[in-house]
């Protein structure tokens, strides 16, 4: 009887091993379109044998637990590649709205785009052309007036357009913050749930949404985890800003600086910069809103002040229509260096509206002469300096042509969004490499699952089978000696 008895308990730890691994296995199936849902597998282990008159006898395996099929290593590899890709996917969309600002002419505002600024340059010197032969006519010089006030107005369209961009950018820089600060105060939530629980209960429920919710804080921002004890997390910034420790979330505050949204940690430090360079959609955000749109109009301010301080100086060494010298009427009036970003692009005026204080002719010549109206003209081909950039790609050194200055601003400018697209191009690619990786071992397959409940319902079966025969057996058993049949 004790082997039988030993049998029954094997059949009945089969029976409940099977079930266990079966629901395990259905549990997959069913949440195969769950996000962020961890393959989780039944392990087997043997029970612990007995021995009975000096034979040892087995006592069949039993399920001691449900274990979800994760490789930490690989889930932050994945959030570490995440955070890279998010930033630069985000910096490239950015590029490619600045870029669009000085696109083929298609818009119909003054100076949006590059026909905007380029045409109106052209158009600008082709007017002083005929006044060379003909200043006394007062209708080409109120041409030129016309011309110079489309030419500052496609600069101030252009750096107009930027700064609606920047504003966006703030936004959205924002909007992230909030949802950074939102998914952490899940993460710390989870943390507490999964310390407080008992060691033999099941976590993978909560491991599953806490994995989930890192790596939709990976795609926001840039962050790092550090694993602490029963199974904690400590998050952090790049920087090493704290978001998260334990079951305690520490918010990110927001507050003006220099007419945009800065970002601070839980101690009240400005980590804007930090986090500009750590990773995620914020830090796309903030590349472009801070370095990238700032370059952009600092080239357009060394240019239009450039160029309006150039005509400035010739406009002012010539003669009016009336003969007079035109020194104290110049051109344009440049707003003083030292601004903002755009100030000086989107602050030039034109500085006289009387056609007669144009100065077509050089002083002393007389009001038939229109030799400074050519000098006026040369400027667009004629190499001057432009003022320096500091750390921009747009820097140019050695004397350059207006004309050749902006064509060199546009090809660099389209190098850098062309170099940012590649880039996002080969992390995605090494990101996908790893997410398949990872899914490879974590994510649930249907056909293995399918096949995994096929042996796990023979299994059953099988014991199912075992399970009837003994009870056939000992139901025999009693029987014996017995006229009345147990059944």
């Amino acid at each position: 009887m004790a082997t039988l008895n030993s049998a029954w308990n094997i059949a009945v730890s089969s029976l409940n091993a099977d079930q266990a691994a079966l629901n395990a296995s259905a549990n997959n199936t069913a949440n195969v379109n769950t996000p962020g849902y961890t393959r989780k597998e039944a392990i087997f282990d043997e029970n612990i044998p007995v021995t009975i008159a000096g034979l040892t006898y087995g006592t069949g395996a039993s399920v001691i637990d449900i274990q979800s099929q994760r490789d930490r290593v690989l889930e932050q590899s994945v959030d570490q590649q995440t955070q890279t890709q998010q930033a630069t996917a985000t910096r490239l969309a950015a590029l490619q709205n600045v870029q669009a600002v000085f696109a083929a002419a298609t818009s119909t505002t003054a100076g949006a785009a590059n026909g905007g600024i380029n045409s109106s340059l052209s158009q600008f010197f082709a007017a002083l052309t005929p006044l060379e032969g003909n200043p006394s006519d007062t209708s080409l010089r109120e041409t030129v007036l016309s011309a110079a006030v489309s030419l500052v107005e496609s600069f101030s369209g252009s750096i107009t357009e930027l700064q609606q961009q920047q504003a966006s950018l703030d936004a959205e820089s924002q909007s992230v913050v909030t949802q950074v600060n939102a998914l952490s105060k899940s993460i710390a939530g989870l943390n507490q749930q999964i310390q407080t629980l008992d060691p033999t209960s099941d976590a993978g429920g909560l491991e599953d949404q806490r994995q989930y919710d890192l790596n939709q804080l990976s795609q926001l921002v840039g962050i790092s985890q550090i694993k602490t004890e029963n199974n904690g997390l400590t998050v952090t910034t790049t920087s090493g800003a704290l978001l998260v420790s334990e079951g305690t979330a520490f918010a990110l505050t927001s507050g003006p600086s220099a007419g945009v949204t800065h970002y601070f940690d839980a101690q009240g430090n400005d980590i804007t910069t930090p986090l500009a360079s750590g990773g995620g959609q914020l830090g796309g955000y903030l590349t472009t809103r801070d370095q990238d749109i700032p370059h952009v109009e600092g080239a357009l301010d060394a240019l239009a002040g450039g160029l309006a301080n150039r005509l400035n100086a010739i406009q002012q060494s010539g003669s009016t229509a009336s003969g007079a010298s035109a020194a104290g009427y110049p051109l344009f009036t440049v707003p003083a260096s030292g601004g903002s970003p755009g100030s000086i692009a989107g602050g030039i005026t034109v500085a006289i509206s009387d056609p007669t204080l144009v100065a077509a002719g050089t002083a002393g010549k007389g009001p038939s002469d229109g030799s400074n109206a050519v000098l006026l003209a040369n400027v667009q081909t004629s190499p001057q300096t432009f003022a320096a950039q500091p750390g921009s790609p747009y820097q140019v050194t050695a004397p350059v042509s207006p004309t050749n200055y902006f064509a060199d601003f546009i090809a660099t400018l389209g190098s850098l969004v062309s170099q940012t697209s590649s880039l996002s191009t080969a992390q995605q690619a090494s990101l996908a490499q790893t997410q398949t990786q990872r899914d490879s071992l974590s994510a649930v397959n249907t056909n293995d699952e399918a096949s995994t409940l096929s042996l796990l319902e023979r299994s059953y079966e099988a014991s199912s089978k075992v399970f009837t025969i003994l009870d056939t057996v000992f139901a025999s058993a009693l029987n014996l000696g017995e006229q009345t049949t147990v059944a």
